[in-house]
């Protein structure tokens, strides 16, 4: 493949790992993941401590799926840089998610919530898999000036 294939190919593997976590597709998520029998994959949630291993990574999507009823990631500032097989997608996530409905609400309550993430990917023969997730959350800024340090 040539360069612009192969970066086109991460990025499509990095869009598909977000639609499947908005669809909840749990199957799809466990594909997309890099699964060669020797090397661990990991992944850090925000929040979370470091998740090693296809069992803690997968069953940690598993959590998620089943206590979030929606979920919608807008992502911008991607970036992709590759080599040969090793592939590193940064992007913030701008998330809108949903927990469970209260008093017979079709949907719980809609929050927002911006996270930087690191994506990196392998190349393997069935093409580009996620070796490590990594999202850290971005604190909100804040325009009040008394939140500003004294003598600044």
């Amino acid at each position: 493949m040539t360069h612009t294939a192969d970066t086109e190919a991460v990025q499509a593997a990095n869009t598909a790992f977000y639609e499947a976590m908005e669809r909840g597709d749990f199957e799809e998520i466990s594909t997309l993941w890099l699964d060669d029998g020797a090397t661990p994959i990991s992944c850090v949630h925000p929040g979370w401590p470091v998740l090693t291993g296809r069992g803690e990574v997968l069953r940690s999507y598993a959590l998620i799926m089943a206590n979030t009823e929606y979920i919608q990631f807008f992502l911008t500032d991607v970036k992709t840089s590759l080599t040969t097989d090793v592939a590193v997608v940064t992007c913030t996530e701008n998330i809108l998610s949903g927990g469970p409905a209260e008093d017979g609400a079709e949907l719980g309550p809609l929050v927002g919530q911006l996270v930087v993430a690191t994506n990196v990917f392998r190349r393997t023969p069935d093409g580009w898999k996620i070796w490590s997730h990594h999202g850290s959350p971005v604190l909100a800024e804040s325009d009040d000036e008394d939140d500003e340090e004294p003598g600044t």
